[in-house]
């Protein structure tokens, strides 16, 4: 294999045994491994090396893997997220989706899931690569969304939203008044239509129906069975 056709990877992890493990089995199967010790220094070796994929344990020292994907995700919306963790509450792994994971795998886990689950991610990327989009903003109502920055603009206020939250609505807003289909959108944010992954959805869709509250013409409704549909009155 040539060298630029190897994936690069991005490991950050604390636990160095595990790390060195990983590192020997990825580079046995033609992977190019980049790694990290910790948050910290996974935040600097990600927008310095610029890597396909990030595998990033969730408890790590000096920065936790949450809060390197939190600053992560403020410039990089693309770069495929994978957090290895040994927590398993649902609260926990929403968490790390809403912040702009694209999988998870639960510690301990087998190397040849991890290896699947990579190539799976890298390869979704290169499925789905789209031109930048032309449109700068939506007009909701009383609101004003732009998809570049993750923001929402009501009379002076600014809120923030994640990057799974921006690309819903982005996708509920370029079709107004028309059905957009749950699966598609979990196949494209998600990566399967599982139904944990619907559950996860309809947390980021209660989200975002709270976030607009503040103009009562603006309305995401469900079509059962279905999918959901942006409505202003």
């Amino acid at each position: 294999m040539k060298s630029e056709d190897l994936i690069n990877v991005l490991l950050v992890e604390d636990e160095s045994t595990l790390a060195m493990i990983i590192k020997d089995t990825l580079e046995g199967q033609g992977f190019r491994i980049r790694l990290a010790k910790d948050g910290e220094e996974g935040l600097q070796c990600f927008f310095h090396e610029k890597p396909d994929v990030l595998v990033a344990d969730v408890m790590m020292p000096r920065m936790d893997g949450f809060e390197m994907v939190r600053h992560i995700r403020r410039s990089d919306a693309v770069t495929p997220v994978l957090f290895l963790t040994a927590r398993s509450a649902i609260n926990d792994v929403v968490e790390g989706f809403e912040l702009g994971a694209n999988d998870y795998l639960k510690k301990p886990f087998g190397m040849q899931e991890l290896i699947v689950r990579i190539r799976a991610l890298v390869g979704r990327v290169l499925r789905t690569a789209r031109p930048p989009r032309t449109q700068a903003l939506f007009e909701i109502g009383d609101y004003v969304f732009i998809p570049r920055t993750q923001q929402l603009l009501y009379q002076g206020t600014v809120t923030g939203l994640s990057h799974r939250e921006s690309e819903i609505l982005r996708r509920l807003c370029e079709h107004q008044d028309q059905v957009v289909e749950m699966r598609d959108i979990l196949l494209e944010l998600w990566g399967d239509d599982s139904f944990f992954n619907q559950r996860s959805l309809h947390v980021f869709i209660t989200k975002l129906r709270h976030k607009l509250n503040k103009d009562k013409r603006v309305r995401i409704v469900n079509v059962w069975g279905i999918g959901y549909k942006l409505i202003v009155n």
